[in-house]
């Protein structure tokens, strides 16, 4: 099966703008502004948190894939258990907001990370050298400007 895939924030509604339609995800999984995954096909829309769950699951709705624009597709179950909208309170709060992991940092370098953050990693003394050090033992000499052409060859 070939999908398209998209990331979209969750609305105080509980629903997720995708191709200029509307799809709802159940209020008790999600949170307001919560980033989830969409795999679009031609004739499915398939919403997924970006975190498993703790059975492992990201699947949060299905529905069919809305033709033209403008459409609010949605579930009633979805719904379950929201306030009846007579104050600024829309989702339940039943989930709890996720911590934000640091960018750049991939699950492999975390033992890394943790090593150099030691204090005796920090303690370690490194050696300094003057570049030429380098030339010497490659054999190459450093660029000058007054290098010829064929000095450069």
């Amino acid at each position: 099966m070939v999908c398209d895939r998209y990331l979209r924030h969750v609305g105080k509604d509980c629903l997720v703008a995708f191709d200029a339609n509307l799809y709802s995800v159940p209020a008790r999984k999600v949170r307001p502004r919560q980033l989830v995954e969409i795999r679009a096909t031609k004739s499915q829309v398939m919403l997924h948190a970006t975190t498993p769950d703790r059975h492992g699951q990201t699947l949060l709705a299905a529905h069919p894939r809305a033709v033209g624009r403008g459409a609010v597709i949605k579930d009633q179950g979805h719904w379950d258990g929201l306030p009846k909208g007579d104050n600024r309170r829309v989702t339940t709060g039943d989930v709890p907001a996720q911590p934000r992991r640091r960018e750049g940092v991939g699950d492999e370098a975390r033992p890394l990370m943790a090593l150099l953050n030691r204090a005796a990693a920090a303690r370690i003394e490194v050696g300094r050298r003057p570049l030429s050090v380098y030339d010497e033992l490659t054999g190459t000499r450093p660029f000058t400007a007054k290098s010829t052409p064929e000095e450069l060859s």
